[in-house]
């Protein structure tokens, strides 16, 4: 079974790429939408090259058992066995490895195996709060007219921007409807949070509004909060960030499906 050990590891990666791309939408906690094709294409050639690896190790087992019969007509019993015992041992005997490699490398199965039947949760509160709450001046200008009608919905990153930098007071008397995750800080402050992604989960940086006036769910739900903006500080300035909701309504929501913000 060991010398099948780099088939099954090239079956296992490819098969929990295509169970997240493929089978599933659990790809957007982690990636783009837009690089799902890539995933799959990738998935599809690991289980294939993993098939490919199998047949050639299957076609040379069958080969060296040829080749052992061929010279148990040659050769006597007792050497016969010793041949044997040597060929199991690689030429090495007492070592841990074969022909497949040293047993330590089915070690490598493991992050496969999670990811195939326990694929981790996207980013939360605790990543939101890990990022460092620096942000430079980006410029102060104007910003488009928001659509007719209230409540509007908006992305956290894009009412962030417009209460924090846009100096035609877009959100002044507007009713605006967020959805992201509860965050919230010792003191008590709570946010509704979102995660911003250029590429994958690993470039992720936070948006985020605090939220006053509603009493904060547990940390992690999922909401949609309805409100107005609570102008703070100077356009620009660090007392400007976070901003600030006057929340009217508070609705806790399920995850959806692509719990991110593209950048």
């Amino acid at each position: 079974m060991r010398r099948y050990g780099p088939a099954v590891l090239l079956a296992l990666v490819g098969a929990a790429i295509l169970r997240v791309s493929l089978f599933s939408e659990l790809y957007l906690r982690y990636v783009q939408a837009a690089l799902r094709p890539y995933l799959v294409v990738s998935g599809v050639a690991l289980v294939l090259l993993g098939a490919a690896v199998a047949v050639v190790t299957r076609r040379a087992a069958d080969h060296e058992t040829a080749d052992h019969e061929h010279e148990q007509k040659q050769e006597g019993e007792d050497e016969q066995e010793d041949e044997h015992e040597d060929r199991d041992d690689g030429g090495h005997a007492g070592h841990s490895h074969g022909p497949a490699g040293p047993r330590v490398a089915w070690f490598l199965t493991l992050p496969a195996l999670a990811l195939l039947l326990f694929p981790p949760p996207a980013l939360g509160s605790y990543s939101a709060e890990r990022e460092a709450a620096q942000r430079a001046n980006r410029g102060i200008g104007t910003f488009p007219a928001l659509p007719d009608g209230d409540p509007v919905d908006l992305a956290l990153g894009e009412f962030g921007s417009r209460a924090v930098y846009d100096s035609g007071r877009s959100l002044k008397g507007r009713t605006v409807r967020l959805t992201g995750f509860v965050t919230r800080d010792d003191d008590g402050t709570w946010y509704v949070t979102r995660l911003l992604v250029s590429c994958c989960a690993a470039d992720a940086s936070a948006a985020k509004a605090e939220v006053r006036g509603a009493q904060a769910p547990p940390v992690d739900t999922w909401v949609t909060v309805t409100g107005t903006w609570h102008p703070e500080g100077e356009l620009g300035s660090a007392a400007a960030w976070p901003p600030v909701l006057d929340a009217t309504s508070v609705r806790r929501v399920p995850q959806p499906d692509n719990p991110y913000e593209k950048r």
